[in-house]
């Protein structure tokens, strides 16, 4: 392995053949390479590719840095470990056992995407427990010469954590989607586990670190400045009171998608004429609307004096 330096380098894994959508982080930790979130499967050839460009291959990794389990950040996990028995995996606790038994997760996403589920994903192995480090958040990993923050960061996902690297900050999508400087931070907000309370709670925790840059899997490298979380704080707060509105409104599903789609892509076209198109494939706005959707009625059951 020769010319990768000490990182972190950024992959662009060229998602659906297009450009600054789903990225992955690679550093050289003096005992082989971590990767920060492998990608989903039908990515990992481009994955193979940047390490090439790297002067390094697959067999050079020896850790895989999971924020979380969805499948544009961890699918290509566990066909990566088959492929070298050298490597493990880190994932918080809540989603270690859908990495070993994948079944369900799989089922359930072939529910939405359908007979795209392969194109767009690819397969997802199970990986053999005893190659987990399965995390709680709070510990610090000695990952060859690093010593590496782990961070529980839920809002996101339930199962999702944030990973420090000295002045480095590996963030998966707690951080929110900015796919250039020019665009302000929106928060992804698909089906299940969408919690802003909590989510509010992670960005807090996140902001007070000594932290110079931000690593975003959608997508690059910001700085750990105010200007971004303040951003994403914003877009959510407004992003959450539309999908609401629609809701008191007495409005469809299909009518909230209809206007919350449309508003949300004015608003980034005038950031760029070219973010709405990228932006649909990091974060398609039908889904963020199902997960909003399902965050106010689990929000309202739980409220006092609903029957639950």
């Amino acid at each position: 392995m020769t010319g990768l330096g000490g990182g972190p380098h950024l992959i662009d894994l060229n998602f659906e053949r297009t450009p600054g959508v789903i990225a992955s982080y690679v550093f050289d930790t003096g005992d082989g390479l971590a990767i920060v979130d492998t990608g989903p499967t039908s990515t990992l050839g481009t994955l193979e590719a940047g390490l090439h460009d790297l002067g390094a291959t697959l067999d050079d990794v020896r850790h895989l840095l999971l924020t979380h389990i969805h499948f544009d950040h961890a699918g290509a996990a566990g066909t990566i470990l088959a492929r070298v028995p050298a490597a493990r995996a880190y994932v918080h606790e809540r989603g270690a056992p859908h990495l070993a038994s994948p079944e369900r997760l799989y089922a359930s996403a072939r529910q939405i995407y359908g007979d795209h589920m392969e194109r767009l994903w690819g397969e997802m192995r199970p990986i053999d427990p005893s190659r987990l480090t399965v995390l709680s958040g709070g510990e610090t990993l000695r990952v060859g010469s690093h010593d590496v923050q782990v961070v529980y960061t839920p809002g996101h996902a339930v199962h999702h954590v944030t990973y420090r690297d000295g002045p480095e900050l590996y963030v998966g999508d707690v951080a929110g989607v900015r796919l250039t400087a020019a665009q302000t931070t929106r928060a992804p907000t698909p089906p299940p586990d969408i919690n802003l309370d909590v989510w509010r709670e992670s960005v807090a925790a996140l902001r007070d670190l000594d932290v110079e840059r931000l690593h975003l899997a959608h997508f690059g490298t910001y700085a750990g400045d105010s200007a971004h979380w303040d951003g994403l704080l914003t877009t959510m707060e407004l992003d959450a009171q539309r999908i609401r509105d629609g809701l008191d409104a007495g409005q469809d599903v299909d009518a909230i998608t209809v206007a919350f789609s449309a508003a949300l892509m004015s608003e980034l076209a005038a950031e760029g004429a070219e973010l709405p198109a990228r932006y649909d494939f990091a974060c398609p706005p039908w889904m963020s609307v199902q997960g909003l959707i399902r965050y106010w009625q689990r929000r309202e059951s739980r409220a006092p004096g609903v029957s639950r």
